[in-house]
């Protein structure tokens, strides 16, 4: 039986290290925090998982929450100019349900069932020496390194072939909310997707947490820029009160919808920034031993397109591919390199390039997809399936010349 040794317990090494336990593996996941730990601390992310990610997760009996969590229908596009004023409104409807779980509901869960299916866990923070010391003993076949934080990221080089920004392109700040009414113009759970130019964008994501279903608030803030208010960390109570000022200012129509909001827990918020980056997959260490990383380990894209959950998901699933057709021929570093690489020509790649266009002014040819979307039920759906599979974004959304012949089509039709 095969050792695989996975450091991390997030959507991606815990998904894989699922995996591999359904498919006979010997896994060892290192984690930083017990379950307890994790449902007792700060919230984690903003995530939207949509039904192709949903798909991987449902292979191995991991959708724990899906009669709890609200049934994403859709995203609603608002564009603002100027600011506080509605210019332009999308509805994008799905053609299947994307859902939204707080990481500290999901990942304490997937811990525990984890160890109940016969994993082993092993509760400590893991250093760049002590996964050095680890390879170093030839206890397992393969290390995979899904912790996106800290120290172990820096094993592994940036890559500056796909790497286009070397800051911080947002400022990120995140509220958990109970109260929020439903939107009047589409009462059903949607993400809302509101643009602000020049200034950055507030996204709402129905979701469930501890305490159950809720709406996400999330800021995204031009570095600088007026929204740009969580430099530091802010108190909660602070922390949602200037994210409901700036609703009030900015994007009045969502404001109308807080009159009633409160925190989910008091541990309900987070604030950062990073700069989107991609780095090599293979990481060497010290006494000569390679390591393989994944998902934001390795592409670190910004969460504006909502795709990091998502990017996490069908990685777990490519390398647990990768992993089932090695069979018993060695995890050299060829294979790792190749494992990646497949992952980035079948996915990676289209989410990076699509979500670093989203962070620039939204060029001529986006917003007259978006304006004729309005009116287009059939070019609206169309952008919301790109959440789903952004590969198809290549096809008529990313460049000037194929959205032409895209929206000269839909007209003939």
């Amino acid at each position: 039986m095969r050792r695989i040794l996975i450091v991390g317990a997030g959507q991606s090494g815990l998904q894989l290290g699922l995996g591999l336990l359904a498919e006979g593996y010997d896994v060892t996941i290192m984690s930083a925090r017990t379950p307890e730990e994790i449902r007792r601390g700060w919230v984690m992310s903003t995530q939207a998982m949509f039904a192709a990610a949903l798909h991987t997760e449902r292979r191995y009996g991991l959708d724990l929450w899906t009669e709890q969590t609200p049934q994403i229908q859709g995203l609603h596009v608002s564009l603002s100019a100027p600011p506080g004023e509605r210019a332009l409104r999308v509805p994008c409807p799905l053609d299947d349900p994307a859902q939204s779980t707080d990481q500290r509901l999901k990942m304490a869960a997937w811990l525990e069932l984890f160890e109940q299916r016969g994993g082993t866990v092993h509760y400590q923070g893991v250093t760049t020496a002590d996964l050095d010391g680890l390879t170093r003993l030839g206890r397992y076949d393969l290390t995979v390194v899904a912790a996106g934080k800290g120290d172990l990221v820096g094993v592994f080089d940036r890559d500056p072939q796909r790497s286009v920004y070397a800051t911080p392109q947002r400022g990120l700040a995140v509220a958990y909310v109970h109260g929020m009414t439903p939107d009047p113009l589409w009462p059903q759970p949607h993400v809302s997707f509101n643009a602000v130019p020049g200034l950055g964008e507030l996204f709402v994501i129905p979701a469930l947490t501890l305490s159950g279903p809720c709406d996400i608030l999330f800021w995204e803030a031009v570095p600088g820029g007026p929204l740009d208010l969580w430099q530091e960390r802010r108190d909660p109570a602070e922390h949602l009160r200037l994210t409901l000022e700036l609703t009030r200012q900015y994007t009045p129509w969502i404001h109308e919808r807080c009159a009633r909001v409160e925190l989910t827990d008091g541990r309900a918020t987070l604030s950062g920034r990073y700069t989107p980056t991609v780095r090599h997959p293979v990481g060497e260490l010290p006494s000569g031993g390679a390591v393989l990383g994944m998902a934001d380990v390795v592409i670190a894209n910004d969460p504006i397109t909502g795709q990091g959950s998502n990017t996490a998901a069908k990685c777990a699933d490519a390398y647990l591919r990768s992993i089932l057709e090695r069979a018993d021929q060695p995890f050299d570093t060829q294979w790792m390199e190749r494992t990646f690489e497949r992952f980035w020509a079948d996915t990676g790649q289209a989410v990076t390039h699509w979500t670093n266009a989203m962070l620039q002014p939204l060029p001529p040819h986006v917003q007259q997809i978006l304006a004729t979307a309005a009116t287009s039920p059939a070019i609206a759906r169309r952008f919301a399936y790109g959440f789903c599979d952004p590969n198809d974004l290549d096809d008529w959304f990313m460049a000037p010349d194929r959205a032409e012949q895209y929206l000269a089509a839909v007209a003939v039709g």
